[in-house]
């Protein structure tokens, strides 16, 4: 199904939907060396129908800016919990489309695997366009795990009944977690390492925090200053 049929979708066909990529998901080690790296992110107010989509490329380990795209687009697939990329991949698709250097690797601000059929953004990106993804939220949506200590980059399994689906990443001290998990085409530990890897200073990784402030940058240039979501179910 391309994205572009994502807004004439019901909830329950979404649903359906989410099942039958759930079957093509593909955990396993990354064995190609990351030269770049890129982070995504979307913005939108949950009752308006428009969506800003942006996404930072980066030379990789140094994390030196090396191109970026934005989308602006809209949808009238309504704003559900754990239906959040029915809305947000057909403007994070173009985006995408139009980067001139794809990165071997995309990490977004949501979920991977940590969700409750296991397609997140990450994970149905990745599935979308068969690139490796990893998952970096700022808040938790799915899986159970004790508080990790207050210590940088200490961590906690995060678990759906007996199975492993994230990781709860204390990023610095004094602050929340953020939720790790793998999208596509990598494996949990690999996504753990490449996001700690990926932290400089701050509580989000680097790709993630500058896609963000890009996609809010368009977002007041397009004169939308309204309260805002961003957020990657």
């Amino acid at each position: 199904m391309h994205p572009s049929e994502y807004e004439h979708l019901t909830p329950a066909q979404a649903i359906a939907y989410q099942h039958e990529l759930r079957k093509q998901i593909n955990i396993c080690p990354l064995e190609k060396q990351i030269t770049n790296i890129a982070g995504a992110d979307i913005s939108f107010n949950k009752y308006s129908d428009v969506v800003y989509a942006g996404i930072v490329v980066f030379s990789y380990p140094d994390l030196k800016v090396i191109g970026t795209s934005t989308a602006v687009g809209k949808t009238k697939f309504p704003y559900i919990s754990g239906l959040l990329a029915f809305r947000e991949v057909p403007a994070l698709l173009e985006a995408w489309q139009n980067l001139k250097t794809k990165p071997d690797l995309l990490v977004l601000d949501g979920q991977g695997t940590a969700h409750e059929r296991r397609t997140g953004i990450a994970t149905h990106f990745g599935l979308i366009a068969d690139v490796p993804t990893i998952g970096s939220a700022k808040s938790r949506l799915w899986g159970r795990f004790e508080e990790p200590i207050d210590q940088p980059f200490a961590q906690s399994p995060m678990f759906d009944k007996s199975e492993l689906v994230g990781i709860a990443l204390r990023s610095k001290r004094n602050c929340n977690p953020i939720y790790i998990s793998p999208g596509h085409k990598v494996s949990m530990e690999q996504s753990v390492e490449i996001i700690k890897n990926c932290i400089r200073g701050y509580r989000i990784p680097e790709p993630t925090r500058q896609a963000h402030n890009l996609v809010n940058k368009i977002r007041v240039e397009a004169g939308d200053n309204n309260s805002q979501t961003n957020m990657f179910d």
